[in-house]
């Protein structure tokens, strides 16, 4: 036979095999584009419902758990809203990075989150169930509208958030069919070489699913393979289903990873989602196969009968919320002991010397790590902005005990320390304001914005308030080198109006702590009078007291010195409470 018959006669068959190659490949490309969109859309739609939602959101999650089951209940709702559970979650452990949670709420927290997570795969179900192609293109036409309009854009950024998600469900159907994968001999050899009555092929498949979800970072797009693969046939329920639990495993891989660098009790809570998630693949594969036969009985499936595809989506999604539903249901009343067993499984390290620990300069709050949304964000430097007050505080009370110190070596030391923490102080304010113009970098609603304007004000006032308490604390070392000493009337006035600055900044801290509906800024403007008031008496007096030779001019100077930095340090006081207030 010659070369030109055999090209003839294979020609037809290698054209074939590659017209098929290249259709493969062409859905594989489809396949990823759809999944990349169904990500896209669904990060859309989670953080443009943040912007709406703004503060409520921190504050429904730092007040909705006063006990377990309200704990539960609002992961839930969250989660269910932001269509995240990777959302809540990093929240959950960002809040109780910054003490706004305790351990035990963030657990039942984390908890809810695991069911309102299941929405997610009815989501899916339901597309392809449903031609969802009618509700793609209005979503697109009203959310551009939105979009242009200041008011509503978040409304917008949603709806086209929805319709990504909706569109990419239905290039998945599509592509699904398209491939025929149910005719392909190839698949359909390989999955069925896999024993499904076997528990080896059932670990095997759920280490697969929990490896998958780790690389992706996204359990979401795990889910749709699995109710691809399934709705075309060739995957099995159980191996499906096995995909599935290990799902559950890798999802809590997000949380783990952003509370690598947090403290003690953020890890903590990422750990407990681990063990949450572990602990119910756990019980499921004892009682594996009865199961997931109840469920499919649930949703009227038959494993042992070929067909009725239509229905596997809707197993996997009744799975998957029966797993969470009952693994909730076991574990809410188990929350202290969940407690017990992450703190022993992570122990609190050994704390330095306070001493020791004051002098090195770290953040408290703040956790690059942890930036997710703008709103943990805020709250975060709010926290330490707080923070920030309270140890400016502190410095001013070291400046009082200065005043008072005769000991030469103690006032050395206690010199040096607000010398150090004045320092720290400095690096405060870079620090925190870097973290704020990171987190102005990402798109804002109008109100996170004018929050993170308040708060770069704040900082700049808390600096200044350590540089004032600094320049005291210099004014006091030159009269100690000089062997000046105040008067008695001098001591004393010194004295009423180092208090009155005292309740000033005592009244500051007691804003930053709380809320500012819950106080009256009309206190730090009387406190901020009084000051001002004793200031210029004080002024007249030392003028009257150096003319009468009752004090050196030396003395008079330093006497001045100290006056007008107490009144600027009541100035920058005012100021930091103006700018909380968010007043000019």
């Amino acid at each position: 036979m010659s070369i030109a018959k055999i090209a003839r006669n294979f020609a037809p068959t290698i054209l074939n095999n590659m017209e098929t190659n290249q259709n493969y490949l062409m859905a594989a490309l489809q396949l990823l584009g759809a999944l990349g969109l169904l990500i896209y859309g669904m990060r859309m739609m989670s953080e443009a419902l943040q912007k709406m939602a703004g503060p409520q959101l921190r504050h429904i999650l730092a007040r909705m758990t006063t006990n377990r089951v309200t704990g539960m209940l609002t992961g839930t709702l969250v989660t269910c809203a932001v269509q995240s559970s990777s959302a809540t979650t990093v929240m959950t452990v960002s809040f109780v990075s910054a003490g706004l949670l305790t351990l035990a709420q963030a657990i039942s927290v984390i908890m809810g989150a695991n069911i309102g997570t299941t929405l997610t795969a009815w989501i899916m179900s339901l597309g392809y169930n449903v031609d969802l192609t009618n509700v793609v293109y209005p979503s697109f036409a009203l959310g551009i509208m939105l979009i242009y309009k200041k008011q509503h854009r978040y409304v917008g950024d949603f709806l086209f958030g929805t319709a990504f998600m909706f569109l990419s469900l239905v290039m998945l159907s599509a592509t699904g069919k398209s491939m025929d994968l149910a005719h392909n001999e190839a698949v359909v050899s390989f999955f069925a070489s896999f024993d499904t009555s076997s528990h080896l092929t059932i670990l095997i498949f759920l280490a697969i699913g929990t490896l998958i979800t780790c690389i992706v970072q996204s359990s979401a797009a795990v889910m749709a393979i699995t109710i691809l693969l399934c709705s075309t046939g060739v995957l099995p329920i159980y191996l499906g289903i096995a995909l599935v639990m290990g799902e559950n495993i890798g999802t809590t891989a997000t949380a783990n990873l952003v509370a690598l660098g947090a403290n003690t009790q953020a890890r903590r809570a990422a750990l407990a989602h681990l063990l949450f998630n572990v602990f119910g693949v756990m019980w499921v594969l004892i009682a594996f196969y009865p199961f997931v036969n109840m469920v499919c009985g649930i949703v009227g499936y038959d494993p042992t009968m070929n067909g009725q595809t239509a229905k596997l989506p809707v197993v996997l999604a009744m799975f998957h919320t029966c797993f969470n539903v009952i693994n909730t249901a076991i574990l809410i009343w188990l929350v202290p002991q969940m407690e017990r067993v992450v703190c022993w499984l992570l122990p609190e390290k050994q704390e330095a010397k306070e001493k020791e620990d004051r002098e090195t300069f770290r953040l408290k709050y703040i956790q690059t790590n942890l930036v997710q949304t703008p709103e943990i964000a805020v709250l975060q430097a709010q926290k330490e902005t707080a923070a920030f007050g309270q140890r400016v505080g502190e410095m001013f009370d070291m400046v009082r005990t200065l005043f008072h110190e005769t000991d030469a070596k103690d006032f050395s030391e206690l010199f040096q320390q607000i010398e150090h923490d004045e320092d720290t102080t400095d690096k405060m304010e870079i620090e925190i304001a870097r973290y704020l113009e990171q987190v102005s970098d990402g798109h804002l609603s109008d109100e996170t914005k004018q929050k993170i304007r308040q708060m770069m004000r704040e900082i700049s006032e808390l600096e200044s308030i350590g540089d004032a308490c600094y320049k005291l604390a210099r004014t006091l070392e030159r009269k100690q080198k000089s062997g000046k000493a105040f008067t008695a009337h001098q001591d004393e006035q010194l004295h009423a109006l180092m208090l009155l600055c005292n309740q000033a900044l005592t009244q500051m801290n007691t804003v930053m702590h709380g809320h500012r509906t819950d106080h009256d800024i009309r206190e730090t403007y009387r406190i901020e009078n009084d000051i001002n008031q004793l200031r210029q008496q004080l002024k007249n007096e030392n003028v009257a007291a150096v003319n009468n030779h009752e004090y050196d001019y030396a003395v008079g100077t330093l006497y001045i010195d100290m006056i007008n930095e107490l009144e600027k340090l009541g100035d920058y006081v005012v100021n930091m409470v103006e700018a909380r207030f968010g007043r000019q």
